[in-house]
This record gives structure tokens, sequence and C-alpha cells, in this order.
């Protein structure tokens, strides 16, 4: 299939939890600065975001109440939109969010020590007509990836022939992260682990199946490099076996 590189490349807990109270902890000051500086190593145009993420730290909160219509037939119409002028831009933010649940004042998301990135949304058709007409006043692009649920093979895909999208960071949650593991479509695990552990039974770890996805048999590892940075950080780098 002619798709992206895609590295998932993620901050965890000793424990392997990817946010919570560790987050504050001065012992992992030094991991957040490796794990910042360690995006530019894997030189991608794109990164991608689970809907959770990108309201917690991205998006600017829910999508505002929009003209009630139906949604969409099953199989019925739904042409992407691609953003000319935020195409250009050559960077990108890529959100998952199947219903169309996030809200913007942009078309772009500039973050300290980065570049400014175009926003895509990755929708299916369970999201309104109104929401798309929404996206496209803000120039934010849009792609229909799935019916129901995320597509994450198509999704790959149309990034990478609507984009030339040619290597993708997943960068969480649980959920996102999990969805293209099991689909085979991570080619690298790039875990930064800071020297603390959290403890919480309700953080979100490194991978979770959500409950509509079908069961998959655990998923086997082989190390390709491990490497201890400041502060006692331990940076591995796994592809799947």
């Amino acid at each position: 299939m002619e798709r992206p590189f895609v590295v998932c490349h993620m901050l965890a807990s000793l424990d392997g939890k990817i946010d919570g109270a560790f987050f504050s902890m001065p012992e992992t000051a030094p991991a957040l600065k490796e794990y910042a500086a360690l995006r530019k190593f894997y030189r991608c145009q794109a990164t991608l975001y689970g809907t959770t993420t990108m309201l917690g730290g991205y998006a600017d909160g829910p999508a505002p109440a929009l003209p009630a219509d139906e949604q969409r037939a099953p199989g019925g119409d739904a042409e992407d939109y691609v953003d000319e002028a935020g195409r250009a831009m050559e960077n990108f933010i890529v959100s998952v969010d199947p219903a169309g649940a996030l809200g913007f004042r942009s078309n772009c998301i500039a973050r300290k020590g980065r570049p400014a990135a175009h926003v895509i949304e990755l929708l299916t058709r369970r999201a309104a007509p109104a929401y798309a007409d929404y996206l496209r006043r803000l120039g934010i692009s849009y792609l229909f990836v799935g019916e129901n649920r995320l597509d994450c093979g198509l999704a790959l895909r149309k990034l990478q022939q609507r984009f030339s999208i040619e290597r993708l960071m997943i960068a969480g949650g649980g959920m996102v992260n999990w969805s293209f593991l099991q689909e085979a479509l991570i080619d690298e695990l790039s875990l930064v682990i800071a020297p603390v552990a959290d403890g919480s039974t309700c953080a979100v770890s490194i991978f979770e199946r959500a409950d509509f996805l079908p069961p998959h048999a655990p998923v086997p590892f082989c190390l390709q490099e491990a490497r201890r940075l400041e502060g006692d950080t331990l940076w591995l780098r796994y592809t799947r076996r």
C-alpha cells in the first residue's frame, strides 16, 4: 500500500502512562525537553492527534452550535476539501475527529518552538454537512476516511495523495495509537521514558483498544536502539516484529 512512513512518538512514565500528574513532576522536565527535541530527528511533515488530545491542547474547544441538518445517508456524497493555501504550508496537524466535534478559530496552529501547521480534519460520514461547511469557511482542509469510524489505511493514502505527506508522526492518544498499530500501519515506535512512576488507574496508556474495535492479539516489537538521555531519561526505538 502506498502510504507515508509512520512513527508513533510518545512520552510515557515508567508504568506506560501518557497523561496524568507525572507530567508536572520536576523529574519529568528533562524527558519533556528530550521528547520535543527528538521530534526533529524524524523530519515528519505532519503530526496526527486523536480528538481528546486535540481538545487538550490544540483545538479551540468543542465545535460551536451549528444549524440543524440531516446526517448524510450511508454511502451518500461526502467530498473532501483541500485548502490550497494550507496545502502550500507543507507542515500539518492532522486531527482525528470522526463525528466533527472540534472547534477552531483558524486553519493553522502555531505552537512554541514549532512552525505553524495547517489543520487537516479526518472525518467520517457521521459528521454533519453543517460541520463540513463550518470547516470550509475557516479554510480548514478535511478528508472523509470512513463510514462510522476511522479507516486508518484510507486516511494515510489520502494524506499522501492530497498533501504529499511522506513522513507522519502519530502522537496519541492511546486509542488512536492502537487503531493504527492493529492495522500494522506503524513503522517505528519511539518511546521517551521519564524516570517517574504514575500509578494511576485512570491515566491513559500508550496503547488502548477502544470497545468498538474487534479483539486483536498482542503485538510484538523488536528493539532497535536504547539510549540514555539527560536526567535519567530513556529513549527506546522499536520496529514491529
